[in-house]
C-alpha cells in the first residue's frame, strides 16, 4: 500500500510538471501504460487472499481516479494554452491596411471590340454569332467562292479532321450567309469572332485572329449608304477629324469591293492613310444564294481585323503581343 502512495504522488507531481500535451501524454504511458509500475502492483493481486485482493483493488480504484482528475484537469489547461497561443500567433489584426492588389480589366482585344460594337450598335445594327467550325457550303458556297479557288486550298485554310468538308472559319463571312438564308431583309447585324487561317505566326500575323463583319441589306442600299457608315465609324473610333478613303479591290462576295483607308496625323505634320478594313456591296449572286431577291434588294458588307485596329489606335508594332498574356503588356491598356 505504501508503494501505491508513493507512486500515486509521483504521478501526480509529473502530470503538474507537464509543460506540453505531448509531455502530459506521456505521463499517462509512464504511470499507467502496460509495462507502468502500476501494472507491477496490479500483478500482485494473484498472490493475495481474498481480504487483501479487496483492500488493493479499491486502492488501485482511488489512485486511478485521482490520476483520472488530474490528468483531465492537466488537459484541459494545457489545451486552453495551446489554443490561446496558437490564436495570438495567428492573429488577424484587422487595423492593418490590407495589400493593395492591382485591379483587373478586360484584354486589350476585348476592349476594343466592345468599343467597335457599341458604335455599331449605336447606328442600330444587332450582333449575331455563328460557329467557329464552318462547312465549306457556308465558308465558301453561299459567298461565291468558287471550288477552285486558291483559299479553299490547305495552305490557307485549315480543316477539320475526319470531317468532309468542314474547316475553322477563315472568316466571319459564314454568318453573314446563315443570317440572309434564315431571315428576310432589313438586315443590319455586326458579327465578333475568332476566325482561323494556316498562316505562320510573326509580327503581323497569326493563325488565329478576330474580325468584325458587317452585313446591311434592304431596299435601295448603295456605295454612298456604305461609305456614311463606315466614315462615322472611322470617326467614332479614331477621332472626329479623321476621313475615310475606298480604293478599288476584290472580294468574290462583294462587288464592287474596296479597301478602306483612315487618314492619320503623324509626328512632324506627317500625314498619310492607314488601311483599316475591307468592304463592298454584297455580290447579287450571294444574295440570290442565300434566297433574297437581288432586284428588290442590295446590301453591302465589311470586316474589321480587330487585331489590326487594336494595333494601330495603340501603338502594338509586334501581333505577338497580343497574345502572350504578359501581365506588364496587358497592365499598359
Amino acid at each position: 500500500m505504501s508503494t501505491l502512495d508513493e507512486l500515486r504522488e509521483r504521478a501526480l507531481a509529473a502530470i503538474a510538471d507537464a509543460h506540453d500535451l505531448d509531455a502530459l501524454d506521456q505521463v499517462r504511458v509512464t504511470f499507467t501504460g502496460k509495462r507502468s509500475e502500476l501494472a507491477g502492483v496490479q500483478a500482485t493481486m494473484r498472490d493475495l487472499d481474498a481480504e487483501g485482493r479487496k483492500a488493493l483493488g479499491q486502492q488501485l480504484n482511488a489512485f486511478r481516479a485521482a490520476f483520472q482528475d488530474a490528468f483531465d484537469a492537466r488537459q484541459r489547461a494545457l489545451g486552453e494554452a495551446a489554443l490561446a497561443a496558437r490564436l495570438e500567433s495567428e492573429r488577424l489584426d484587422l487595423t492593418l491596411p490590407p495589400r493593395r492588389l492591382p485591379p483587373g480589366r478586360p484584354h486589350l482585344l476585348t476592349q476594343v471590340e466592345e468599343e467597335m460594337l457599341a458604335v455599331f450598335i449605336g447606328m442600330g445594327f444587332r450582333v449575331a454569332e455563328g460557329p467557329e467550325a464552318e462547312s465549306g457550303a457556308y465558308n465558301f458556297d453561299l459567298l461565291n467562292i468558287e471550288p477552285d479557288h486558291p483559299a479553299r486550298q490547305e495552305m490557307d485554310t485549315i480543316y477539320v479532321d475526319g470531317y468532309e468538308d468542314v474547316v475553322l472559319r477563315t472568316h466571319t463571312s459564314p454568318v453573314q450567309a446563315r443570317v440572309m438564308t434564315t431571315q428576310a431583309p432589313p438586315i443590319a447585324v455586326v458579327v465578333p469572332g475568332r476566325t482561323y487561317r494556316a498562316d505562320a505566326v510573326d509580327a503581323t500575323h497569326s493563325p488565329v485572329f478576330s474580325q468584325i463583319e458587317g452585313l446591311y441589306v434592304d431596299e435601295h442600299v448603295t456605295m454612298a449608304d456604305l461609305r456614311g457608315t463606315l466614315l462615322a465609324f472611322a470617326r467614332a473610333l479614331f477621332g472626329s477629324d479623321r476621313d475615310i478613303r475606298l480604293r478599288p479591290s476584290f472580294f468574290p462576295f462583294t462587288e464592287p469591293s474596296a479597301e478602306v483607308d483612315v487618314s492619320f496625323h503623324g509626328p512632324g505634320g506627317h500625314h498619310g492613310w492607314l488601311e483599316i478594313l475591307g468592304a463592298g456591296m454584297v455580290d447579287p449572286n450571294v444574295l440570290e444564294m442565300c434566297g433574297i431577291d437581288p432586284e428588290r434588294y442590295s446590301g453591302f458588307a465589311f470586316g474589321i481585323g480587330i487585331e489590326r485596329v487594336a494595333m494601330l489606335r495603340h501603338g502594338v508594332r509586334d501581333i505577338r503581343e497580343l497574345f502572350e498574356a504578359d501581365a506588364r503588356f496587358l497592365a499598359r491598356f
